[in-house]
């Protein structure tokens, strides 16, 4: 297959806390959740797929890459998306016996941006795939999760923070996303805006709850 590209595309990955400290088998499980979750909460946002690459495996995490289209606006990703996969986290967290929680309950790290990549043989690769995983795994965002009871932190880029959420899109609250995550991709400085979608106070309280009946 000849290179491809560039190709735009809406770019949302995510990645589950404490993966290495799991035994395989108990992965095995965590990554069905993972697929099962992300597929239903992206049925929720009306995102089908005919609008979407074949999501691409990261292990203990996935790339979806959206194709542009106006029956899908980037606005999507970040609400109706991220609150619904919010709430099957808590759903699924609280349904889980107490003497799991510790070894089974999900919680995960989201990044949503938006550039231009390349395909090959071998896949999506690019600069600015490159930046949505600086972004994801940046220290403050793995930090922002550790200290939160709701189980999903995001961290947006400067693309998506600028020409989304700045403008309160979809109602979104732009005072929610804290710019506090900087990383260095080709040279060029990338920002990123941290929010977690337990600003949300029913999501809020059900991962309290959650947190307080597994101590």
């Amino acid at each position: 297959m000849p290179l491809c590209g560039p190709l735009h595309r809406s770019i949302l990955a995510l990645d589950l806390e404490s993966s290495s400290t799991r035994t395989d088998l108990i992965k095995v499980e965590l990554r069905n959740q993972l697929y099962l979750l992300l597929h239903q909460a992206m049925q929720a946002a009306g995102i089908d797929e005919q609008s979407c690459e074949p999501i691409e495996d990261r292990g203990d995490g996935a790339l979806v890459l959206i194709q542009p289209t106006d029956e899908v606006p980037r606005s999507r990703l970040l609400d109706p998306l991220i609150p619904a996969l919010t709430r099957l986290l808590v759903d699924y967290n609280t349904a889980l016996p107490p003497a799991d929680r510790p070894a089974h309950r999900l919680r995960m790290r989201a990044v949503v941006h938006a550039g231009d990549l390349l395909r090959d043989d071998h896949g999506p690769f690019g600069a600015e795939i490159d930046a949505a995983f600086r972004l994801l795994n940046a220290d403050a965002v793995r930090s922002a999760l550790r200290e939160t009871s709701v189980p999903l932190a995001l961290v947006v880029s400067q693309q998506i923070y600028e020409a989304i959420v700045i403008h309160g899109y979809s109602g979104l609250c732009p005072q929610s996303y804290e710019r506090a995550v900087e990383v260095n991709v080709c040279g060029l400085t990338r920002y990123g805006w941290i929010h977690i979608p337990g600003a949300d106070e029913s999501v809020a309280l059900d991962s309290l709850r959650v947190l307080t009946e597994s101590t």
